[in-house]
């Protein structure tokens, strides 16, 4: 005959907790303080959740941290990965994808996306969007071989509330993000100050998770590929 046993309290809690998510942080460690930068602190459409950013001083500005984190009603997550710098951020309409503008260096910036699930957000691809966005970029043939060594930032473009409707489009709303690569290059002719990559466009649809390049952005991204500054 199998006995059963009713386990300890203690034990059922532990278990409880090992299989819930977890539906509060505890907020940033000690040494971590809430800037109060106005231009760094965001809301989301609705209303329901709050972006706070934390920086921890240093000596040395390379070791200065930033950590984000996004408050609905008493519950706290990080919006990870921690940064250097603070950050900039875009909502969709319906406040469920955020986009994260993190500037990474001197003209550089990387971009992170969130969706929510289970009440919080949470990073929504394995990669940067950034990243993602920059391996489109080289996998198409005209743009493979291009090679940047500086300068080097992917940037959201204005109008993901209301779906980009200033660019004359009529897409559907909480469905694309408009993403802008530019980037220099060390090697350029003499009589050239500065070459490389302006303004090239791609549209990704949060839907299916992929990128493309309508058509209206084809004669812009051909002379952003020829880009330069001459002397």
């Amino acid at each position: 005959m199998t006995r059963f046993c009713r386990p300890a309290p203690w034990l059922a809690l532990a278990l409880f907790l090992a299989a819930s998510p977890a539906l509060a942080a505890s907020g940033p460690p000690p040494g971590f303080v809430l800037t109060d930068n106005a231009d760094l602190a965001f809301t989301s459409p609705d209303g329901a959740t709050k972006l706070e950013q934390y920086m921890k001083d240093s000596e040395d500005l390379f070791e200065v941290k930033w950590q984000v984190w996004a408050r609905r009603g008493e519950q706290m997550t990080e919006l990870k990965p921690e940064q250097g710098y603070g950050a900039g951020f875009r909502f969709t309409a319906d406040s469920q994808w955020l986009v994260r503008m993190q500037k990474t260096g001197s003209g550089s910036q990387d971009l992170f996306l969130y969706h929510v699930e289970n009440g919080a957000f949470v990073n929504a691809t394995r990669k940067s969007l950034s990243d993602l966005a920059w391996a489109y970029f080289h996998s198409r043939p005209d743009t493979k071989n291009m090679k940047l060594d500086y300068h080097i930032s992917a940037n959201l473009m204005k109008g993901t509330e209301d779906a980009y409707r200033w660019l004359g489009v009529d897409w559907p709303n909480n469905r694309y993000l408009v993403i802008s690569l530019s980037g220099a290059m060390d090697k350029h002719p003499k009589n050239v100050a500065v070459k490389g990559l302006a303004d090239w466009k791609c549209r990704y649809d949060l839907k299916i998770g992929k990128f493309d390049v309508p058509a209206m952005f084809a004669k812009g991204n051909a002379e952003a590929l020829e880009w330069e500054i001459k002397r």
